[in-house]
């Protein structure tokens, strides 16, 4: 977790905040240790959270005028927080500065999220901002170790957890998702780019088919960051939420690579798992392997 030292480095901290809580988790954590900060919120979202704080509302195209509003306000580092829909872009609304950037921001929109992503954090990075990490300031209050629920993982499950990760491993040298569920080694379900949500909606139908035994192992969700990810700016995550949809789908457990994915309410999150008899773990990256 961050100390008091790196908060006075830090100076005045944009949020640029997408969807989920994690914006609002940092913006509480700006509260509580008395960082200046301010929000960048592309498009006409208003979260509850951020109503009384001081909010720049951009179009992701004119980077000119954000970054204007960002210096004005003493703004030296700068946290990407929660997921955000590609926006479509309006070509008559770019500014000078877009236009210069833009033929490598167009080569990541076109390729996988972490393509986009370090497309556009080089031009925060061109414009003198430094980027923090979300999990570098929360530290504790998002990671585990070992799995913390009263449920723990069987053997078999830690085999379903191997495979998922190999399939994970893969998945991310393509820049294509971060998750997959397997269930009885078999795979039942892999992230692209409509998220976990909608990968865990899918997957009772596809076990009430394909499980081998059904009354063998039930199968795990299994998230991962990507090889080449910048985990400044798109550490995964998971949540209550997950948890909840992964009970629903009718899986043994949620395993996460340890150090690797954040885990957002953690306390509410344990508490999910607890209520509907699932596991959370974090299983350690083997070394030289998924």
């Amino acid at each position: 977790m961050a100390t008091k030292s790196d908060h006075a480095a830090i100076g005045h901290l944009t949020i640029v905040a997408g969807s989920g809580v994690l914006p609002a988790l940092l913006a509480a954590y700006c509260d509580r240790h008395t960082i200046a900060h301010s929000v960048l919120i592309f498009g006409d979202d208003h979260p509850l959270w951020s109503q009384g704080r001081n909010v720049i509302r951009a179009r992701i195209e004119q980077p000119a005028t954000y970054f204007a509003a960002l210096s004005a306000n003493g703004s030296t580092h700068v946290v990407f927080a929660g997921s955000m829909v590609r926006p479509a872009l309006n070509e008559p609304s770019f500014d000078a500065l877009f236009r210069e950037k833009f033929d490598a921001f167009l080569e990541g929109y076109s390729g996988g999220d972490n393509r986009l992503l370090v497309a556009v954090v080089d031009i925060f990075e061109a414009q003198g901002f430094q980027i923090v990490g979300a999990h570098s300031l929360l530290g504790d209050d998002v990671m585990i170790s070992g799995a913390p629920t009263s449920t723990q993982p069987s053997e078999a499950d830690r085999r379903d957890a191997a495979r998922a990760a190999e399939i994970v491993a893969g998945l991310g040298r393509l820049d294509v998702g971060q998750g997959a569920v397997v269930a009885q080694g078999l795979v039942a379900g892999l992230e692209t780019i409509g998220g976990t949500d909608l990968m865990l909606k899918s997957v009772p139908d596809i076990l009430a088919r394909c499980r081998p035994n059904p009354v063998g192992a039930r199968g795990v969700l299994f998230k991962a960051p990507k090889p080449q990810q910048d985990l400044r700016v798109d550490m995964p995550a998971i949540g209550p939420r997950t948890v909840t949809l992964a009970a629903q789908a009718g899986l043994a457990g949620v395993v996460i690579q340890e150090h690797g994915v954040m885990v957002l309410d953690r306390p509410e999150t344990i508490k999910a798992a607890d209520a509907n008899g699932l596991f959370i773990w974090a299983r350690p990256r083997i070394a030289h392997g998924p």
